[in-house]
């Protein structure tokens, strides 16, 4: 039996992960800390009210210490990021802060307590963006050529997770994951941004570079590939966690005015944010024929029935859709 902390936990990947490891690993401890940032709700952990919760910033090393001694946790899993690329255009010194820093400080706090170990959740956006038309993919040892505010918060926090497990022997692993879709997925990103309007009667809000593609994972599967990573992976090593599947944004939209039943009339375009990357693609392989992953969940089932979790949970999105401070329809202004 280990503890393990869960960062970020009241959010998208977070909250999912706590469900899974719980349900998956019924005689450890799991603890759930947050800062409920505007995007993070404390009733997306509603269902599991018995997990411990602390409210806090990965920031305060102080905080992070106490809580890793109280709960004697064994290994922490880190999603705590900023995390909304758009938002990162506005207000790009949240970003460096939170995902940085606040990367740094937790890497700290655990430096001095002693785990077994620290895993690093990061993003494909590292790598910067590829040719739609590219045949290779991202791998691991791919350089790093972050374009957003966003995407180098993110590089800049794997950095710093290397440097300490070279400098201090931390014991940590990394994966780099495809864009996620599933439940409890915060309204501004863009798979239940479209959902929600279209359930509202709202318009759809296309970024002009409608062909622009990205790799689809389900967040049930992404959960599975951190389990493999803490279960079988190497101290050290970096895993991509990819679907290998890819649709562009308009091909998301059309699938979901299909399931819906509605005209496409209601998709519109808007002006693309700046460094809007053009496509992901990230080389599983690794994660494939050394652990033993695959993703279980097919696209075109997964976003049905994510379709028709939003339809169902309205009571937990709508209380949400006023707290984003990104318009993306305003780009033009």
């Amino acid at each position: 039996m280990s503890t393990i902390l869960v960062t970020g936990a009241a959010g998208f990947i977070g909250s999912n992960f706590v469900r899974h490891w719980r349900a998956g690993h019924p005689g450890d401890t799991v603890v759930a800390l947050d800062a409920l940032t505007y995007a993070g709700n404390r009733e997306t952990l509603a269902d599991v009210a018995d997990v411990p919760f602390v409210h806090g910033d990965i920031r305060n090393e102080q905080l992070v210490e106490h809580v890793l001694r109280a709960y004697r946790v064994d290994v922490v899993v880190n999603f705590a990021a900023e995390s909304h690329n758009s938002l990162a255009i506005l207000r790009p010194s949240e970003f460096f802060s939170a995902n940085v820093i606040g990367t740094q400080q937790l890497l700290e706090a655990c430096r001095r307590t002693g785990i077994t170990r620290f895993h690093h959740v990061s993003t494909c956006e590292v790598y910067g963006d590829m040719e739609l038309d590219e045949t290779a993919a991202f791998t691991e040892e791919s350089p790093y050529r972050p374009r957003t505010p966003y995407n180098a918060s993110k590089a800049g926090a794997d950095h710093a997770v290397r440097a300490y497990h070279l400098a201090y022997g931390l014991p940590v692993t990394i994966t780099n994951c495809a864009n996620n879709y599933g439940p409890y997925q915060f309204p501004e990103k863009v798979i239940p941004l479209f959902v929600t309007r279209a359930l509202r009667g709202q318009e759809m809000p296309l970024y002009a570079s409608t062909k622009n593609r990205r790799e689809w994972l389900h967040v049930a599967d992404h959960c599975r590939a951190i389990e493999a990573v803490l279960d079988r992976g190497r101290v050290g090593e970096t895993y991509h966690v990819g679907s290998g599947f890819e649709a562009d944004i308009e091909a998301i939209a059309d699938l979901i005015i299909a399931e819906l039943g509605l005209d496409e009339s209601i998709k519109t375009i808007v002006p693309d944010r700046p460094a809007h990357d053009r496509r992901y693609l990230l080389d599983s392989a690794k994660l494939r024929t050394e652990l033993g992953w695959a993703p279980a969940v097919d696209f075109g089932t997964g976003l049905r029935e994510t379709i028709s979790w939003y339809r169902e949970h309205e009571s937990w999105w709508a209380p949400l859709l006023d707290r984003s401070p990104v318009d993306e329809a305003a780009w033009a202004g």
